[in-house]
């Protein structure tokens, strides 16, 4: 494989260059294009990135946001801040308009905070986005702790509503504070997003929860829990309607979303086939299930209903130790919460955002754990101690601890902002930096709101919109990349880059959008100035 140009050449600055270039014959009316023979033209197009430029790969993976709720006003972007009403308005329950937004139910902010906003300071918002930070409302900066919303596999399909967006409110247990967003402009990570390249079409694997979406970025997957209607689980099997998308209204659910929050006839971890799309435990330590009495210290309770069975899909890591491609899943205060065990609020540990932690070839004893489920160190000491000595593996995921994910209820956004953004300045100063490819996203929105319609895919999702940064050497400059994509899109670069076999849930959602959009999902490499191989 060789390059079209030389290597001195694939490097950022003359890339930059090209750029100006092309900026400078376009003003001029010349394309670069149309002054290439059509031969020319015709090989350029058949021409594909030549991604072994890539050499480290880094995705950073934090909780719970949608894009409109920290990047409203994004420059370039599609966001809520200049769309009509009828793009925003949310409707009750029945299908009617709601006259105003019902009061955020128990309050805005979480627990313990001095000068709280009360439930009743809330009462008859308008029906459109408000501004939580806003100096003359309810002025709650971005250090605050707020009340935490549903964001689960079922809810979340019925406030999306068929791509309307238009039913969060009716079907969250928050009322109003899906609607709510932040200037984000404030944050270190916007400033960053403007440097590289903000995806703004970018959205969450599967519908609702972070337990799932976690799943899905290790497995492309939902997990499955064999014989669970004879199994301590049962009683979480939901009751979905005929369409399976939606849960069951219970008889006395208030009718209206100004009355209170909904009621269901069951809801629940497990879809009547057995899936799991809510939070189950992982069925090793750490867990938030305790070992059974007397049996092996390093297994959760199996008895308890909400410790899922070990996993056997394979993974995307799999799929990379089958290429012998270096690899690790790094979570903040691994070892600290084996040690010390867990704390609120610091550092909260999310034993349910450790994908690798429920499957069978990362058990306990098994020379994989040891090697692929990492230490990230307390507050990701150890992670940028690995970043800045240049031995980071091929592909590394980060989760941060609890406090630092940016997860409603029980972590700020201001916080966790800072500490990738910390990360991302280690990243970009280590050794391995002049071939490495960051994305910095969300597992998924949270329950907020975001206004874009996710693209029709398959059963399990894509769910919300949410922000994707991609961060790289390579990365186009000052772009808003428009592509259709999903957190499916990291498994399909990392297949695409190492030549890996595809995960079945990866060829299965490609073919879902390429149906919806005419067009395959994308595989981030719209973000990216990379030589070209030839064909």
């Amino acid at each position: 494989m060789r390059f079209l140009f030389s290597s001195r050449y694939s490097s950022y600055r003359p890339r930059k260059t090209i750029l100006f270039l092309h900026s400078a014959l376009s003003m001029v009316g010349i394309s670069l294009s149309a002054s290439l023979p059509l031969a020319a033209q015709a090989q350029t197009a058949q021409q594909k990135p030549d991604l072994s430029a890539i050499q480290t790969v880094v995705v950073i993976f934090a909780e719970n946001r949608s894009f409109d709720n920290l990047y409203r006003g994004f420059p370039g972007a599609d966001t809520s801040a200049t769309i009509p009403a009828d793009a925003y308005v949310q409707k009750d329950r029945d299908g009617t308009v709601l006259k105003e937004l019902p009061p955020v139910w128990g309050g805005l902010t979480g627990r313990g905070i001095p000068n709280p906003i009360t439930q009743a300071m809330t009462e008859h918002l308008p029906n459109k986005p408000f501004a939580v930070d806003d100096p003359k409302g309810f002025n709650v900066p971005l250090n605050t702790l707020t009340h935490d919303l549903w964001h689960r596999f079922y809810q979340n399909q019925m406030q999306i509503n068929h791509g309307k967006n238009d039913m969060f409110v009716a079907w969250a247990d928050t009322g109003a504070m899906p609607m709510g967003y932040w200037n984000g402009s404030h944050m270190k990570m916007w400033k960053i997003a403007e440097k590289y390249t903000m995806a703004d079409h970018f959205f969450m694997g599967t519908f609702g929860s972070s337990f799932l979406n976690h799943q899905w970025l290790a497995c492309a997957c939902a997990p499955y829990y064999p014989a669970a209607d004879t199994s301590p689980a049962h009683p979480s099997i939901v009751m979905a309607d005929k369409t399976g998308t939606a849960l069951v209204v219970a008889p006395n659910s208030p009718h209206s979303a100004l009355e209170g929050v909904p009621k269901f006839v069951r809801d629940g971890n497990l879809t009547p086939d057995f899936h799991a799309v809510n939070t189950m435990q992982p069925p090793y330590q750490p867990s938030g299930n305790k070992p059974a009495e007397g049996q092996d210290p390093r297994f959760a309770d199996p008895t308890r209903p909400t410790t899922l069975p070990p996993q056997t899909t394979p993974t995307i890591g799999d799929r990379l130790s089958e290429k012998n491609i270096s690899w690790a899943w790094f979570s903040g205060a691994w070892q600290h919460v084996q040690d010390h065990g867990n704390a609120y609020p610091m550092p909260d540990f999310q034993y349910h955002h450790q994908p690798y932690n429920y499957y069978v070839n990362y058990a306990p004893g098994k020379a994989a754990r040891q090697e692929h489920l990492q230490d990230g160190g307390l507050n990701g000491a150890r992670f940028k101690d690995i970043i800045d000595s240049g031995k980071l593996p091929q592909v590394s995921f980060y989760k941060p601890q609890g406090n630092l994910n940016e997860h409603s209820g029980y972590a700020d956004i201001e916080s966790g902002d800072s500490h990738i953004a910390d990360l991302v300045s280690h990243l970009e100063k280590s050794p391995q930096w002049p071939h490495m490819l960051v994305i910095v996203t969300y597992d998924e929105n949270g329950g907020l709101w975001d206004h874009v319609a996710p693209p029709q895919g398959d059963r399990w999702g894509p769910g919300s919109r949410i922000p994707a940064i991609i961060i790289s050497p390579f990365a186009r400059q000052h772009y808003v990349d428009k592509t259709v994509q999903d957190t499916t899109s990291i498994i399909k670069f990392l297949t695409e880059r190492y030549d890996l076999r595809p995960l079945d849930g990866l060829s299965g959602r490609d073919k879902a959008i390429q149906a919806s959009t005419g067009k395959p999902l994308g595989d981030l490499t719209g973000a990216l100035l990379l030589p070209h191989q030839t064909p």
